[in-house]
């Protein structure tokens, strides 16, 4: 690994370096020749292939924004040519011919989930911009389509956000209503209009996030709540007893706190009300308030609605979110407090979060920054990267941050 001090983790040459080499750590392991596409399944302690067949929506779409950025960074020749191999796969084996849109889940190359969900059609939309703007052939092509198919089938206008699932055949819906989906919705938007220009997907996100991370947030304590009903009331008591959920815990999550710290700086950047940089600002300080652990380093899992810790493990992708969020509020208001924030950020992960061997992140940590051997290896997988990338990505997007 590099060596570094607090000034390091903020030279280009350095965020450029860890990027490729986290992305060649998975290029050298997860290009599926067999089935096509990639296997996100990948140990985070040796690097070994733990299951060859499992292929979710949103790691296969993950993985071509991966590759994207790898060639906006001026990465290695294989970048764009396989950001284009994850597109080949996601129109032959994902995309559904029969009813059209992108199934959840391949078992190789055989349906295992037809499910039809917002989160991963949101990764779809921000594959395709991402990649447009790397200049991967067909990309820009794709992203009409995409977005076309959250706007049918999963936008619900009444209310200005997306409901979640769906059945294979677009029929159907559960009464659940969630933030993260449309926070990815939001994501995937922006990149959109960035790589068009398009202004109906700008509108489209600032509605988004006007509905959630203003209009909800003010309709409860402030913050954004993870769960809602079908008519989008806060649910106060989903998962209640599920505080631990991986992709539905209850309670406030530091990490989701501080990605749309950074979203909402990202919509800052193309239109100017006021409201975006102070709710950024309002979400960081609840995160590092509620979330750090001033002890022991690390964000915790979540807490509860009086900000009192709920799971205390720490997982990898908070701390990604941080640094995007603590580069772009240094960048938009020049104080050095985000600046601190940042190098903090950063050096606890390198400490305890990189697996100094190959240079990929753990998935989750113990409150005493301990690998959590148990969360290691489970089936399907997501975590291939995207968050670390996505933050440096941002980080030397932001102008005079990083220097």
């Amino acid at each position: 690994m590099l060596a570094r001090n607090d000034t390091t983790v903020r030279d280009p040459r350095y965020l450029r370096r860890h990027a490729l080499s986290l992305l060649d750590f998975y290029h050298q392991r997860s290009v599926d020749t067999t089935h096509g596409g990639f296997v996100p399944q990948i140990s985070d302690r040796d690097g070994t292939v733990y299951d060859a067949r499992a292929k979710l929506l949103p790691a296969t779409a993950r993985f071509v924004f991966n590759y994207s950025v790898g060639a906006l960074l001026d990465g290695p020749h294989y970048c764009e040519e396989m950001a284009a191999h994850g597109i080949r796969h996601l129109e032959r084996h994902h995309r559904d011919d029969r009813h059209g849109g992108y199934v959840w889940q391949l078992d190789g190359q055989t349906v295992a989930d037809g499910g039809k969900r917002c989160y991963g059609h949101a990764f779809v939309l921000l594959a395709y911009a991402t990649a447009a703007r790397a200049g991967v052939p067909d990309a820009r092509e794709r992203i009409e389509p995409a977005y076309a198919l959250l706007d049918e089938h999963f936008w619900e206008d009444e209310y200005g956000r997306c409901r979640v699932e769906l059945d294979r055949d677009w029929s159907g819906t559960s009464d659940y209503r969630g933030q993260n989906a449309n926070m990815h919705t939001c994501e995937a938007l922006l990149a959109a209009y960035e790589a068009t220009g398009t202004e109906e997907y700008l509108d489209r996100a600032a509605r988004i996030a006007e509905g959630l991370a203003r209009d909800l947030a003010d309709e409860g304590d402030g913050l954004l709540w993870e769960h809602y009903t079908s008519e989008w009331d806060h649910d106060w008591a989903y998962n209640r007893d599920k505080p631990g959920d991986l992709f539905r815990p209850w309670g406030y999550q530091p990490g989701h706190l501080l990605e749309w710290s950074k979203l909402l700086l990202v919509l800052a950047r193309h239109r100017e009300e006021s409201w975006f940089a102070d709710r950024a600002v309002r979400f960081f300080d609840a995160a590092v308030e509620n979330g750090w652990d001033d002890d022991r380093g690390g964000f915790v899992y979540n807490f509860d609605r009086d900000g009192d810790p709920l799971v205390e493990n720490k997982y990898y992708w908070p701390l990604c979110e941080g640094i995007g969020a603590t580069a772009l509020l240094a960048d938009r208001f020049d104080d050095d407090r985000y600046r601190a924030w940042y190098d903090r950020i950063w050096n606890y992960a390198l400490d305890n979060a990189v697996n100094d061997r190959y240079g990929n992140w753990y998935f989750q940590l113990t409150p005493d920054n301990e690998v959590a051997t148990d969360a290691i290896d489970d089936t399907p997988e997501v975590k291939v990267g995207y968050h670390q990338l996505n933050a440096i990505y941002e980080t030397l997007r932001a102008d005079g941050f990083a220097e």
